[in-house]
């Protein structure tokens, strides 16, 4: 299979699984099923936070560590600092 191909079976496969989450969050709203959709809601954002926790951010600092700083030297210098204690007449 080819990367085109994956990655249209990807998205297919995400949308789908969407519009099942989202059928079924309509069907136990209409069925007034409350009880159930806290329990799940609070079942996703669990599972949420423990897949944010235990993201690998090395990935991350290691592109941080490489982007340049800026030269603090040129700061000082600047017109708003070279006429501020000038009046003018």
């Amino acid at each position: 299979m080819s990367f085109a191909n994956n990655q249209r079976r990807r998205k297919t496969l995400t949308f789908l699984g969407g519009a099942i989450l989202a059928i079924g969050t309509v069907l136990l709203i209409y069925w007034e099923m409350t009880a159930l959709l806290y329990i799940l809601a609070t079942l996703g954002v669990t599972a949420l936070l423990i897949i944010v926790a235990l993201t690998d951010l090395t990935g991350s600092e290691k592109s941080s560590r490489q982007t340049p700083r800026p030269d603090e030297s040129a700061a000082g210098t600047g017109s708003i600092g070279s006429t501020f204690g000038n009046k003018q007449s």
